[in-house]
């Protein structure tokens, strides 16, 4: 009876170790992301955080690279954040994906990514909009296309391509986005604005001047 008892602890503890296992494997995209949590979103799958990691207030903007109004919000509010509020310390900034609008949505940010491997994250995520063509899914997001914006940064293209082929960050990005739709987030670009007491959503690419009147309420 002892002998059956610790014959089936053995088993026990091998079948514990293959679920284990199994379950870091399937998911390796998440398994070296600690929780980062502003009110009730998850934002460890987004950007990584853009300024001082102890600033009082958080924006979190949820947005699609093939959204005209992310576009027109990059170019015409977000300089004057980031020079008021981002660079002076008082706000810090991350981006999470809600790649809902084309077929090319979510590959464009799984290529944010596979460019974040290289620690080109944010000039690849510049390069998006910057090169933003008006019709969704027009082909200016495509693979080849999102290669041809990896080459142009210099990165290694073996890599990415290899990471971009493969889908390596899809699963992160359909988190993101189902992250999105679970917080209310039914267009682009949606902002959460977020201190120790007090959360604004703002939805659509504001002028400065609203961004302005809720951040300076909660600094």
């Amino acid at each position: 009876m002892k002998k059956k008892g610790i014959i089936g602890i053995i088993s026990g503890l091998i079948i514990l170790g293959i679920i284990l296992s199994v379950s870091l494997s399937s998911d390796s995209q998440s398994m070296n992301f600690e929780p980062r949590l502003y009110g009730q979103i998850s934002t460890e799958m987004g950007s990584s955080i853009v300024g001082n990691l102890d600033a009082p207030v958080t924006i979190i903007e949820f947005g699609d690279y093939q959204c005209h109004q992310c576009y027109n919000w990059f170019h015409n509010t977000k300089p004057k954040i980031f020079q008021d509020y981002v660079d002076s310390g008082k706000v810090n900034f991350i981006f999470v994906d809600m790649a809902f609008l084309g077929r090319h949505s979510s590959i464009a940010s799984q290529a944010s990514y596979c460019a974040e491997d290289q620690n080109q994250y944010w000039q690849y995520h510049n390069t998006l909009y910057n090169l933003q063509e008006s019709k969704i899914d027009g082909g200016w997001a495509n693979s080849e296309r999102l290669k041809a914006f990896a080459f142009s940064l210099g990165l290694d293209m073996t890599l990415f391509e290899d990471c971009l082929d493969s889908g390596k960050y899809q699963k992160r990005v359909t988190f993101n986005t189902s992250e999105g739709r679970q917080n209310g987030v039914s267009g682009t670009p949606t902002f959460f604005i977020i201190s120790e007491n007090q959360q604004e959503k703002i939805v659509g690419a504001q002028p400065f001047s609203v961004f302005k009147m809720v951040l300076d309420e909660m600094i």
